[in-house]
């Protein structure tokens, strides 16, 4: 019998001892790809930004609000060649609405002017006839076609939304809503998850002191190779106004948005190496036992005139193999909890974060590779003691 046929039939020895082992490992891999795969999309999500679509917002924090003539300062904004740096802008308020009907559940609510809204998020779509009532409708909102679906809405729906920012109207009565559009879109920018209304109507509603101010401005640059200079000139417009600005492309403000997560994933994506560290153990636990248990055994071969090197090489020829055996159903875990149930969900719930979570063949290979490498690994300490046995003492010994 040939030194992998005599691994296999050694590993089978204890069914009970291999199948936790096996379940151990694959749901470490298993684990390992979730993570990996949650760092990797968020990572690629700023993949869907655009390079020439600037956001400019308060220089201290993103909470505090800007006057809403910037908006029209940047959009008049000239290079020192007198030529247009933006073409075009819009303002936008973070509303922070929850429907009392879905209490639990979050989705984004923002007011956008919808007189140049479209011309920024030109990747948005909305039926010629849903955008005309959406000018014409004071409290009128458009909102994602997946956020609709979750909930149930359709066009013509009255929806009343509170406010943990803003509070109730001025005037005592509620926000209400009246859906008159659904959008589609043509890229992953931007998200179909949420609600937006129009700003006009918030600001009717707002108390005087939070009248015209916007959250941020939103503008694409005329040259998106030029959108660090522009960025500079925009900030350097306001230097010496009262409120100063930072500004940001689209990338580096939604990760700096969601700054939080961002550090959570930081951290998951160390506890995913840390995931294969507990892996070696359970593999080195699992070989470290067998070996023991077979401890005469081996002195016997090592009688017979099974050279140290063959002795070693049978231990760790059955570490990796037992290492590749959980590895398989991990893949197989892998696709189907993370790729196909996990990934839709997110997708469809989470699309903010994660505009789209898939496991990447690369991870795939990685889990494996790792499984393997730690697999040999894990069996060099069993091995390096068999080598190293005294055939007379061992063979008195029983495991």
């Amino acid at each position: 019998m040939n030194l992998p046929g005599l691994a296999v039939r050694n590993i089978y020895r204890n069914p009970v001892r291999l199948a936790l082992t096996i379940a151990g490992v694959a749901v470490a891999l298993l684990t390992f790809v979730t993570l990996r795969t949650a760092v990797m999309s968020w990572d690629e999500a700023k993949n869907y930004t655009l390079k020439d679509r600037l956001v400019t917002r308060h220089k201290v924090t993103f909470v505090m609000d800007l006057p809403k003539n910037y908006a029209d300062d940047v959009r008049d904004l000239k290079g020192a060649d007198g030529k247009p740096l933006i073409r075009a802008s819009t303002f936008l308020n973070w509303f922070g609405g929850k429907d009392p009907a879905h209490e639990n559940d979050f989705f984004a609510t923002i007011a956008a002017d919808h007189t140049t809204f479209l011309t920024v998020y030109d990747e948005i779509r909305i039926p010629d006839d849903q955008l005309k009532a959406f000018n014409e409708t004071r409290n009128g909102a458009v909102v994602g076609d997946l956020l609709a679906a979750k909930f149930n809405w359709k066009v013509g729906d009255n929806i009343t939304l509170e406010s943990p920012i803003f509070g109730a109207r001025e005037n005592g009565e509620p926000w209400s809503f009246k859906i008159v559009g659904l959008y589609s879109t043509t890229s992953k920018a931007v998200d179909r998850l949420t609600f937006y209304f129009r700003w006009d109507y918030m600001n009717d509603g707002v108390r005087a002191e939070a009248k015209d101010r916007v959250g941020w401005i939103a503008s694409r640059s005329v040259d998106a190779a030029r959108a660090a200079e522009v960025t500079a000139a925009i900030d350097n417009r306001f230097d010496d106004a009262d409120t100063q600005t930072l500004t940001q492309d689209e990338a580096t403000f939604f990760q700096g948005f969601m700054g939080m997560v961002s550090s959570v994933l930081a951290i998951m994506s160390y506890l995913s190496y840390i995931i294969l560290a507990i892996l070696g153990l359970i593999l080195a636990n699992a070989i470290s036992m067998s070996v023991r248990e077979r401890t005469n055994e081996y002195a016997s071969m090592k009688a017979i005139g099974f050279h140290a090197k063959t002795l070693a090489s049978l231990i760790l020829t059955e570490s990796t193999l037992i290492a590749l055996a959980g590895a398989i159903p991990g893949v197989i875990l892998s696709y189907l909890i993370v790729d196909v149930a996990l990934g839709d969900f997110l997708e469809y719930n989470l699309a903010n974060f994660f505009p789209v979570f898939r496991v990447k063949f690369w991870t795939y290979a990685e889990a494996v590779a790792a499984a393997t490498v730690i697999g040999l690994l894990a069996g060099i300490v069993p091995a390096l003691t068999v080598a190293r046995l005294n055939v007379v003492e061992n063979l008195r010994r029983v495991a």
